[in-house]
């Protein structure tokens, strides 16, 4: 579980303390816009998105105790040479290769987690392990806001002694579960039509604002997003090995947690990148007093992760998911109410923060736990990446749209507009997420039909 978990708190610490960082990057290469500062989330998020069910199947073939140090040193490699980036172009090329090493490393973690777990034991492991990264999202901010404080380039620094660390003892200590020979290669053209589906979606919203929602380029953008995804669609019902096994969506349960996941982290997403630029850009604040502001908020996620199982006992998965959906827009409605460019913490900024923390740690474990034990356990590690992948593509939906509606504002005012669409906007995906939420089967229903 130690070594387990070393791995997965580096990759959810590096979401929060990069997000913390985008403005410092911004400073440090030449003043880049937010447009191009979003491809260092994007890019990330993208590759992580594609790479996991390769991962994930490959795992499942070859051993989820070598996936998980294959991708533990390639995501510790991967931080070092973000470190050093000269330039933002080198910069996301690291981050692609650390998403590479990440997508290895998130669904084999879960995978070794569960495979040496009693079947009755499950969920309290699922909850641990989302716990993991809800601590990790609680130090995130302060611990990105110190190092930012110092160098921006810390942020990605602070990896490798963990990493290495962990490599070290995984490679002594993890056992391996059997894995699955009978099982082919994975679709590698698939991966690549999902890569550039989703890289094309980003681009097209990103360039919107510049280059005019009519321009040749977002229209040819979404063209191909359309036919990239609708060729990925075909492949996976025709391909022996595809990405994303289409039959495994037709159980009830898997397919409800996994698109409510998908919506939910859009709008975490938003929330967490409007936080951000919202208390260094408007209100001013330093990198270490943004971090300490945004904190709340993720400090409550493991407290809740670990607690929960009563509430979905008595609840269901589905109504308590769809509760913490509804906390976490009522979080983003706040701000969207309340907050003016005048700084008042106390009652503006936290009050939506608590409740947003509160949605996460009701939400995100129920909905991560609901689609893990949908499944039998040789389709651990790839129903994991199935769900982490949907989140990821999320996660890129939700910047690319932010950055679309934020866009370049010159007044104060304007800039307040602009946030409120961006929180309404969260909201709505939010409610999305509540509504795919309720449609968890009950226990003992169609979500435990082979």
């Amino acid at each position: 579980m130690w070594i387990v978990s070393a791995g997965v708190f580096v990759a959810n610490l590096d979401l929060f303390i990069v997000n913390v960082a985008v403005p410092a990057m911004g400073a440090s290469f030449d003043g880049s816009s937010l447009a191009s500062l979003s491809w260092v989330l994007n890019a990330y998020a993208i590759v992580f998105a594609a790479l996991l069910v390769v991962a994930g199947r490959l795992a499942d073939r070859y051993g989820h105790r070598r996936g998980f140090l294959l991708g533990l040193f390639v995501f510790t490699l991967a931080s070092a040479l973000c470190a050093i980036a000269p330039d933002i172009g080198w910069l996301v090329a690291a981050r692609v290769l650390q998403a590479a090493g990440a997508a290895a490393l998130m669904p084999t973690s879960l995978a070794l987690l569960l495979a040496n777990t009693a079947p009755e034991q499950r969920p309290r492991a699922i909850r641990s392990w989302a716990a993991i990264g809800g601590i990790a999202a609680g130090l995130g901010p302060v611990v990105g806001g110190l190092l930012v404080e110092a160098d921006w380039r810390w942020v990605f620094l602070v990896n490798v002694p963990v990493g290495v660390v962990g490599l070290v003892a995984g490679a002594r200590l993890l056992p391996d579960s059997r894995p699955d020979r009978e099982g082919r290669i994975p679709d590698l053209l698939g991966t690549a039509l999902l890569t550039l589906a989703i890289g094309a979606l980003a681009l097209g919203l990103v360039k919107s604002n510049a280059w005019g929602w009519s321009s040749p380029g977002v229209l040819g953008s979404l063209l191909a997003t359309v036919v990239l995804a609708g060729s990925f669609v075909l492949r996976s019902a025709r391909h022996p090995a595809p990405i994303v096994e289409l039959p495994m969506l037709r159980t009830p349960a898997f397919a409800a947690a996994t698109v409510a996941a998908l919506f939910f982290t859009a709008a975490f997403a938003a929330m967490l990148l409007t936080s951000v630029l919202w208390c260094q850009q408007v209100w001013g604040y330093s990198p270490i007093r943004t971090g300490l502001a945004i904190a709340p908020g993720p400090l409550v996620v493991p407290l809740l992760a670990i607690s929960s199982g009563p509430v979905v006992r008595r609840l269901g998965a589905g109504r308590t998911a769809a509760l913490g959906c509804l906390l976490f827009g009522a979080g983003l409605a706040w701000w969207a109410t309340v907050l003016s460019t005048d700084p008042h913490y106390a009652t503006g900024l936290l009050p939506g923060m608590l409740l947003t923390g509160i949605g996460v740690g009701f939400a995100l474990p129920t909905l991560v736990g609901a689609a893990a034990t949908a499944l039998p356990p040789t389709r651990f590690a790839t129903g994991s990446a199935v769900t982490t992948m949907a989140r990821q593509t999320g996660s890129v939906l939700g910047v690319a749209l932010t950055v679309t509606l934020l866009g370049s504002p010159a007044t104060a005012d304007a800039t307040l507009d602009a946030f409120r669409q961006g929180w309404w906007a969260a909201v709505a995906t939010a409610l999305l997420a509540a509504t795919a939420a309720l449609a968890l089967p009950r226990p003992g229903g169609a979500a435990h039909r082979p």
